[in-house]
C-alpha cells in the first residue's frame, strides 16, 4: 500500500472517530414567528443538496464547507491537488461516510442519547470549552443542529468501520520472497539462464542490489501493491524461482525462501488489509446503491 493510500485511510479514520468532517445536515425545522387563523405558515425553502444517496441529502453548503476544510489541509501539507480532483475527493469521502452511516443502522446499531452526549461533551472539553467550540463550528460552516448531525453520522460510521475490520484475522497464509529487480528484458532473460544453470539466487540479488539483497519480506495476499508478483509468488513452492516479471518499474525475478499458513500480520500488514477490506465494502455498497449528484 502507497503512502498515498495510508494517508487517505488514516484521515478516513480520524474523520470517522473524531468529527466526521464532510457529512450531511438535517434540514433544521422552520421557525413560525406567528401563525393566525386566516392564514397559512410559509412553505420552508428547501436546502439546496449536492447529493442524494439512497435518499438521505447531503447539502451544498456542507459540501462547500468540506471542501474549504479539505484545500485548507492539502495546503498545510505543502501539496498541490487541481479543483477537480479535490471536488472528486471530498464527494467520494461524503459518500463514503454516508454509506458507512447507513449500514450501521441497518446493522442494528442505535447510538444512544447518553453515548451521544458523552462524544460531544468530550469533543466540548478537547476544544477549550462550549465557546471555542461555537467558534470553531462557525469558522468551519457548521450550525449547531449540522454539527450534531455530522458528529451523529461519524459515531454510526466509525461503529461500522471497525465492525467491517474486526472481523478480520490476526494470521494469515504469508510468504518470505527475495526478489533480483532488473531494469530491461534482456538482462533478465540472462540471469535467469544463470540461475536455471545453478547459480545462487542469494548472491545474484546480493550483486544487483547491494543495499536491501532483493528483500521482499513476508507478506499476505492482498498486500503488495504489484499484483504479478504476488500472485506469482503465492503459486511457487518453497525454494521455486519464478519466470521473469515485466511490471512498470522493471522485470522481476522472485524466489519464495519459506510459507507460514498461519503467520501473525505485521501492523503495517494488518492496516494494509484493513484498508483494502473497507474498499470493498464500500465498492459493494456503491454497486447496491442510488447514489445522486446534483452539482
Amino acid at each position: 500500500m502507497d503512502i498515498q493510500t495510508r494517508l487517505r485511510f488514516l484521515a478516513l479514520t480520524i474523520i470517522l472517530t473524531l468529527t466526521a468532517c464532510g457529512t450531511a445536515p438535517d434540514a433544521a425545522t422552520p421557525t413560525l414567528a406567528s401563525v393566525t387563523q386566516t392564514s397559512a405558515p410559509p412553505t420552508a425553502t428547501p436546502v439546496p443538496l449536492a447529493m442524494m444517496v439512497n435518499g438521505e441529502g447531503v447539502t451544498l453548503a456542507e459540501f462547500n464547507a468540506e471542501l474549504a476544510r479539505f484545500q485548507t489541509a492539502q495546503d498545510t501539507l505543502g501539496k498541490t491537488v487541481s479543483a477537480e480532483e479535490a471536488e472528486q475527493r471530498v464527494l467520494d469521502d461524503l459518500i463514503n461516510q454516508v454509506l458507512l452511516a447507513q449500514g450501521a443502522r441497518d446493522a442494528g446499531y442505535t447510538l444512544e442519547d447518553t453515548e451521544f452526549q458523552a462524544r460531544l461533551e468530550a469533543l466540548t472539553e478537547n476544544a477549550g470549552g462550549g465557546e471555542a467550540l461555537s467558534t470553531w463550528l462557525a469558522n468551519h460552516g457548521y450550525t449547531d443542529e449540522s454539527f450534531r448531525q455530522s458528529l451523529k453520522r461519524a459515531i454510526e460510521s466509525a461503529w461500522m468501520r471497525d465492525k467491517i475490520i474486526s472481523s478480520l484475522p490476526s494470521t494469515a497464509d504469508q510468504v518470505h520472497v527475495q526478489q533480483i529487480l532488473l531494469y530491461n528484458e534482456e538482462t533478465a532473460d540472462e540471469v535467469k539462464s544463470k540461475l536455471e544453470a545453478g547459480a545462487d539466487f542469494g548472491e545474484l540479488a546480493s550483486a544487483y542490489d547491494p543495499r536491501t539483497s532483493g528483500e521482499l519480506s513476508w507478506f499476505p495476499q492482498g498486500y503488495l501493491l504489484e499484483a504479478k508478483i504476488e500472485e506469482a509468488a503465492f503459486a511457487l513452492d518453497v525454494g521455486q524461482v519464478s519466470d521473469v516479471i515485466a511490471t512498470d518499474i522493471g522485470f522481476h525475478l522472485i524466489m519464495v525462501l519459506e510459507r507460514d499458513a498461519q503467520r501473525p500480520l505485521s501492523p503495517d500488514a494488518s492496516l494494509a488489509l484493513q484498508d483494502q477490506a473497507l474498499k470493498d465494502w464500500l465498492q459493494e455498497q456503491r454497486e447496491q446503491s442510488t447514489i445522486k449528484l446534483l452539482l
